[in-house]
């Protein structure tokens, strides 16, 4: 087959130290550099969502140059987040699922453009006639979790047939590639079609043929495997245990755990044609056309087979997914031309910007200026005050700035106001300040992380302007001037 181009407890955290993370041999000295920057902004990170623990991973040229851990994988027990950390990966098990399909495409085992019942006869004649491609990209018509799904988790189903029986009898939600709708039951139904033409249960196919030597797998969270993380949720500002959460009804769709490394491994592997061909890989970034013509999006970005297709704040274009689940928040973030991945995993489920989160922890290996490259600025180490727009309304507070270990640091005091209560408005921690990390290799201001409850954003100065900007989304933004 070729591929059709059109087509916490809060106060429990309070003093508690953070160890020092285990870092990859034979870096170079600016990776080591590098390093030291996105170590600081993962740590920073921790401390103002009150997420209990986080880990992240950059991949270049398919080696790993950096991993990264905060927090703690168990609070109660005091055990910290390390590098062996196993995480959920939430919606981000979709592409690792989407890369099985592809490869059995790849082998001939598989046509992505054949009836999925007549693959899975046992489905019977219920559905219009829907594809594996449309399966990957959204497009089947099948609904994603209902009011009648809410117990999911708390049953365990023995073989993934028996968990497309949930949901075998609903009505599709339209024809068949006739619009895009987020299903995570489709990715269900994509795991039973990987398992059938696999020929073995679909988790050894993950395990065995796409990720050998990988800590990617079930989620092992309720288990008995110590590296796996406990799962957290929010609860009045504060972490707390979530409640077992049993993902067998949806390992393809949601129900994967792994290491950071091991899921950036797997992003880089996959690109670099190391689990489909390279070719295979661009026909999976290949956006999805509708009946209509036009291209399945969400939101930003096209939707292709199982990847999300985008550009970073420079122009570079990236394959992306993100996931969200009970005791997790999740990210891949790959930049092809550049050969680089980088993920964050996290323990607890909080509202962010994930995927610029992730996009952020990795700027320090990318090695390239952007486009075109802010103006150089100095740290603004005598300002004591910043003034600020924000939704169109204008405020002020006060900053501090220092150099520590030649990194510009600041602090920037929230005055009550618009911007305030925006990042306090979500579950998780409220924040009095924000701080920004200087990217700037030479001890600058012209580039920083701004780390807010939401995640880590991007700051820059402005060309010809005293100041500087950060935008939270296509709609939200923040210009500053310090004094």
């Amino acid at each position: 087959m070729t591929w059709n181009s059109a087509a916490i407890v809060a106060c429990v955290l309070v003093g508690l130290s953070v160890p020092a993370p285990t870092r990859p041999a034979g870096r170079t000295p600016a990776d080591e550099a590098a390093a030291r920057l996105s170590d600081r902004m993962l740590a920073a990170l921790v401390e103002a969502t009150g997420v209990p623990g986080m880990g992240a991973a950059v991949v270049r040229d398919g080696v790993t140059v950096w991993t990264g851990s905060a927090g703690f994988r168990d609070v109660e027990r005091g055990w910290p987040v390390d590098r062996h950390t196993r995480f959920r990966l939430a919606s981000v098990s979709k592409v690792v699922t989407a890369t099985a399909a592809a490869r059995l495409m790849q082998e001939g085992a598989l046509d992505v453009d054949a009836p999925v019942q007549s693959v899975l006869p046992w489905l019977g004649a219920q559905w219009s006639p829907l594809t594996t491609r449309q399966l990957a990209a959204h497009t089947s018509g099948l609904p994603h979790y209902q009011a009648v799904d809410e117990g999911r988790g708390a049953v365990h189903y023995a073989s993934v047939r028996q968990a497309v029986g949930l949901f075998q009898d609903r009505q599709l939600l339209s024809v068949p590639g006739t619009a895009y709708s987020y299903s995570s039951w489709g990715y269900t139904l994509l795991s039973a079609v990987v398992e059938a033409r696999a020929g073995v249960p679909f988790l050894d196919y993950v395990e065995d043929t796409l990720a050998p030597g990988l800590a990617l797998g079930a989620d092992a969270t309720d288990g008995d495997d110590v590296q796996a993380s406990r799962a957290y949720r929010f609860v009045d500002g504060a972490a707390v245990p979530a409640p077992p959460h049993d993902f067998s009804y949806t390992w393809g769709g949601g129900g994967l755990g792994a290491t950071p490394e091991a899921i950036a491994l797997f992003g880089a592997r996959a690109m670099g044609g190391d689990i489909v061909s390279r070719a295979t890989f661009e026909g999976m970034l290949t956006p999805m056309a509708l009946a209509d013509g036009s291209l399945a999006r969400e939101r930003d970005a096209t939707v292709g087979f199982g990847w999300r297709v985008g550009e970073d704040a420079d122009g570079a274009r990236i394959a992306h997914h993100a996931g969200v689940t009970e005791g997790a928040r999740s990210a891949l973030v790959l930049w092809p031309q550049r050969r680089l991945a980088a993920s964050v995993l996290s323990n607890a489920l909080w509202v962010s910007s994930i995927e610029q989160t992730a996009t952020m922890l990795a700027v320090p290996f990318q090695g390239e200026a952007p486009r075109p490259s802010p103006p150089a600025r100095a740290c603004p180490v005598r300002a004591s005050a910043y003034t600020a727009h924000f939704d169109g309304k204008a405020f002020a507070g006060r900053a501090v700035f220092a150099m520590e270990d030649g990194t510009c640091i600041g602090t920037l005091r929230l005055a009550p106001g618009p911007l305030r209560d925006w990042v306090n408005g979500f579950p998780q921690r409220d924040a009095d300040s924000l701080k920004l990390i200087g990217l700037d290799a030479r001890g600058g201001l012209s580039r920083a992380a701004i780390v807010t409850p939401i995640g880590l954003h991007d700051l820059r100065a402005q060309p010809g302007l005293p100041g500087y900007l950060v935008r939270f989304g296509p709609e939200r933004s923040l210009s500053l001037e310090f004094h």
